[in-house]
């Protein structure tokens, strides 16, 4: 028996459509990044991006649980000395309420070439609203 692995030629990608209203922010991550992955379909294979396309829209009403909203800290530094930048999930949930389900999502895909060809599939919007009727995407449940 040999082994299967799929080739970039015949991956079939689909479009689905996530509302994040009242969802759990690693929660929903979690089941978007195996969508990203392609690890929900039979022909996944971990060298070749076979993912599907994921529209999340209404990021702003996504939920933290606990204190996260005043005690998660996002860093990023600049590259200067004395650059580093520091944010609580509450404040960037006001300003880039797109940029939390984006890091946490990217948090949990491959640090490689394949994770940045994944996360491009990822569109993220904070309104109900999204350009992408043309795709016709399914609405996905989490």
């Amino acid at each position: 028996m040999k082994t299967f692995s799929e080739k970039d030629s015949n991956v079939n990608r689909q479009w689905f459509v996530v509302d994040l209203e009242g969802e759990t922010v690693g929660r929903a991550a979690a089941k978007i990044a195996t969508i990203l992955r392609g690890k929900h379909k039979p022909t996944y294979t971990p060298h070749v991006d076979c993912g599907d396309f994921v529209i999340c829209v209404n990021a702003d009403k996504i939920a933290f649980t606990g204190k996260k909203l005043t005690d998660k800290i996002y860093h990023r530094h600049s590259g200067y000395p004395g650059g580093l930048k520091s944010i609580s999930a509450g404040e960037l949930l006001k300003r880039k309420p797109q940029s939390v389900i984006t890091y946490a999502i990217q948090g949990m895909l491959p640090k490689t070439k394949l994770g940045r060809e994944m996360i491009k599939k990822l569109k993220v919007y904070a309104g109900a609203e999204h350009p992408h009727q043309a795709q016709q995407p399914q609405a996905l449940e989490l």
